[in-house]
């Protein structure tokens, strides 16, 4: 249990960083949806260009954040060697990047559907360059465990964010309804798209000076023996990561040409809102992550590993199904989230989240094959899932729009992780409490289900209603499996 409470300890600092400051930004998706109308468009940009650098960051970190953890991990390494390495790979490739962004500018902007705003690009491989060099330095901060500092410039990063945008949004709109001269050609009131790129560059560029210590632990290293075994393990990795980040963002690529016009970019703005409100499932899994990472490899040598492992599966999933209906019971809150014109899309809410939750489950499955030195295993299931996912936007999205993209995350992701269970199982079996799961699942599903039969329709009372029924669910995990005890602070309490 001690070390079950260090992963709750340093996922919960890490949940700080991703759960505030997710939050906060949760505050720029009403800022932005009141500023940007959906008939201009721009949220939709600003959906499509982030998609395009989320699977750049894949490459261009070439699964060298987990190669790095590996690697650090084996026994005898010299951390900052490997660190060191892997700076120079992510390092290299960035150079190569950037080099050949801004020798084509005019083709790459062209073909992305930018022609006339290349400078959109431009920026944005700028923000992307640097954030795959900094995910080096957070994971070197992961492994020596430092989770505050790590934490403290995710949220310097994400607070500085949100001040200029206040400022771009509301501050400067307000000077320009007074005084239009006087901001000059400085400030363009329809293009806001282009200072939400322009404020990503600024804070992403800012917080790579507080990475100045771990960078000095930088030296060029010429150990090719050492270069070729990263790589090995590394490229499947790539390959998964490239499958995983598709899943969840090809359909923001695809929608624009699947649905031609300013009426595909329309209802990518709608649906991108959409998916925001679901993003608390994505907080969890990007905490839990960030902590699970060092401890599965930190713990791979114990003789009580797999039942560590299989607990912290038990416990995520769990809490995945709390964290569902804690959002999916109190929609008619967090729908403000967005402005009202975008609440058509939230029919997408619940889908995306269970989808989310079959990624959790299947980062959870992942293991076998990463400390086998199996990671192919990884691709070979992330490929077969992006498959499914892409034939199904392919086929439904230009008949049912936004929705078929939904569902197609969905599908694809139930089919990776059932994929990796059943091989896992034959390779590298670990005794989940799948008993336990099925028992929490129907009572899930009863819970779920209730909660939409339900006849009542003022919202008051049918909040009520689905506050009884996640106390229903919650009650059921804390007699059944949360031993209050032994909790870190309050366990003193219980008995």
């Amino acid at each position: 249990m001690g070390k079950l409470q260090s992963l709750v300890k340093d996922t919960v600092i890490y949940g700080v960083s991703s759960i505030v400051g997710r939050f906060l930004n949760y505050l720029l998706v009403p800022l932005y949806t009141a500023k940007m109308t959906v008939e201009s468009g721009n949220y939709g940009v600003v959906t499509n260009v982030y998609a395009w650098t989320a699977i750049l960051l894949v490459i261009l970190t070439f699964g060298f954040e987990t190669t790095f953890f590996r690697f650090a991990s084996k026994s005898g390494a010299n951390v900052n060697k490997v660190f060191s390495m892997s700076m120079q790979v992510v390092g290299a490739l960035c150079g190569i990047f950037l080099l050949l962004v801004f020798a084509f500018m005019p083709s790459v902007s062209g073909a992305l559907g930018y022609a006339s705003n290349p400078e959109f690009i431009g920026m944005m491989a700028v923000v992307v360059s640097l954030d795959a060099l900094q995910a080096i330095p957070f994971g070197l901060l992961r492994f020596q465990k430092r989770p505050i500092k790590f934490a403290a410039l995710k949220l310097l990063n994400i607070f500085t964010n949100i001040s200029l945008n206040l400022i771009v949004f509301l501050l400067l709109p307000y000077i320009h309804s007074k005084n239009p001269d006087l901001l000059g050609g400085f400030y363009e009131p329809n293009n806001q798209a282009f200072y939400v790129f322009l404020i990503n560059l600024v804070c992403t560029s800012f917080i790579t000076f507080f990475f100045i210590p771990e960078l000095r632990l930088f030296r060029f290293t010429a150990d090719m023996s050492m270069l070729r075994s990263m790589l090995k393990y590394s490229w499947p990795l790539l390959l998964l990561g490239v499958a995983g980040i598709l899943n969840l963002n090809a359909d923001k690529i695809l929608y624009p040409y699947l649905v031609p016009g300013q009426k595909g970019i329309v209802e990518l703005s709608v649906y991108g809102a959409a998916v925001k409100v679901a993003a608390i499932m994505a907080m969890l899994m990007q905490a839990f992550r960030y902590a699970y990472e060092p401890f599965v490899f930190g713990n791979s040598q114990g003789k009580d590993s797999k039942t560590l492992y299989a607990t912290a599966m038990k416990y995520f999933i769990v809490v995945a199904m709390i964290a569902f209906l804690a959002v999916v019971f109190y929609m008619d809150i967090l729908r403000y989230i967005v402005a009202p014109a975008y609440w058509e899309g939230l029919k997408v809410v619940p889908i995306v989240m269970a989808a989310e939750i079959f990624m959790g489950i299947y980062f959870n499955l992942s293991f076998w094959y990463k400390l086998n030195d199996e990671t192919y295993w990884g691709a070979i299931f992330s490929f077969v899932g992006c498959a499914v996912l892409l034939a199904m936007n392919l086929l439904l999205v230009p008949k049912f729009g936004y929705i078929a993209c939904a569902w197609a995350s969905f599908s694809g992701y139930f089919v990776a992780m059932v994929m990796s269970y059943v091989i896992g199982q034959k390779r590298n079996a670990i005794n989940y409490d799948l008993k336990s799961i099925f028992a929490y699942t129907a009572l899930f599903a009863v819970v779920y289900t209730l909660s939409i039969v339900n006849p009542v329709e003022n919202s008051i009372l049918r909040m009520a209603c689905n506050t009884v029924l996640l106390l229903v669910f919650v009650g059921y995990f804390i007699r059944k499996d949360l031993p209050l005890k032994s909790l870190p602070v309050i366990g003193k309490y219980f008995r």
